[in-house]
């Protein structure tokens, strides 16, 4: 048991930069005090008492801010940050060395008595306010964005952002842009940083598609075009409409233009400076000359 208390304990210093010493961490940080309630609780609870280990994973829960389930499953050097709205649920399991900061929930989407909470595997790392619902498996060393709301598999060393959760890297390597969209926003002149494959804003997600859809439609188009002309209908000959640019303008189209802007603005308040040093160097000359006379 002080073995696992000197673990609890040093797994804070390796991860919060804020912790000072010993004492402090025993004495203030709330995320180690639902782990040490959530110990107790968990012995009460694998020995039939359960009427009892509720009664203490309630109390806990009014002191931390944190509610653990005694049934859940919790390995070692497991830390919670902050911990205020942490919430996990009965047949939630998470392995040795995970982190979890404040306002997440390891929950549930089924009434349904036996696994209906998620699975951390060692190293699982979930940020913020992040929801993980349902039996799913998170992977080794995995990482949560903040806020974001998971309800499938995720792979080993992935990471997941926004909602749904989607993944943005597996083993560290980001997911390409597909080649179809990129070859379309060439087309159309529009910039491929506008739909960076990391955002997960929905509407990037939905220009990604679109995207893919209008190559696949151009190609279409073009080889029923070919095989009218072969046919010697040539209805297809006219030119497509040309597309105006600035209907299609990207942001580092507009940071470009912007700097532009900027370094012309410069330029101009530069000569006007000259300009009016001038002025005033002739005007003194002037003047000098007047006094001669």
């Amino acid at each position: 048991m002080f073995k696992q208390l000197r673990e609890d304990v040093a797994c804070v210093f390796a991860r919060d930069p804020a912790a000072r010493n010993t004492f402090e961490v025993l004495t203030t940080y709330p995320g180690v005090h639902a782990i040490l309630h959530y110990r107790m609780a968990n012995a009460l609870w694998c020995r039939g008492f359960k009427w009892l280990a509720r009664l203490l994973s309630t109390f806990s829960r009014w002191v931390t801010g944190v509610e653990i389930h005694p049934g859940a499953t919790i390995g070692q050097r497991f830390f919670i940050d902050h911990g205020m709205g942490v919430v996990i649920g009965e047949t939630a399991e998470i392995g040795n060395d995970c982190t979890l900061y404040h306002g997440v929930t390891l929950g549930g989407t089924s009434w349904n008595k036996g696994k209906r909470h998620p699975t951390l595997h060692d190293g699982v790392v979930v940020g913020a306010g992040a929801k993980v619902l349902g039996p799913i498996v998170v992977g080794k060393d995995a990482r949560i964005g903040s806020n974001a709301v998971v309800t499938k598999a995720v792979p080993e060393g992935a990471t997941v952002v926004g909602i749904p959760g989607r993944i943005v890297r597996v083993n560290g390597q980001k997911k390409e842009v597909p080649a179809a969209a990129v070859r379309m926003a060439e087309k159309l002149g529009f910039d491929a940083y506008g739909m960076s494959s990391d955002m997960p804003d929905p509407i990037a997600r939905s220009i990604h598609n679109m995207m893919e859809h209008m190559e696949a439609v151009d190609n279409k188009i073009d080889r029923m075009c070919k095989a009218m002309g072969e046919a010697g209908i040539h209805n297809c000959d006219d030119a497509l409409p040309e597309l105006a640019r600035e209907d299609f303008v990207s942001l580092s189209d507009v940071d470009a233009q912007a700097n532009k802007a900027a370094t012309e603005k410069d330029a101009n308040v530069a000569r006007g400076s000259v300009a009016d040093s001038k002025h005033s160097s002739d005007s003194e000359t002037k003047e000098a000359d007047a006094d001669k006379l």
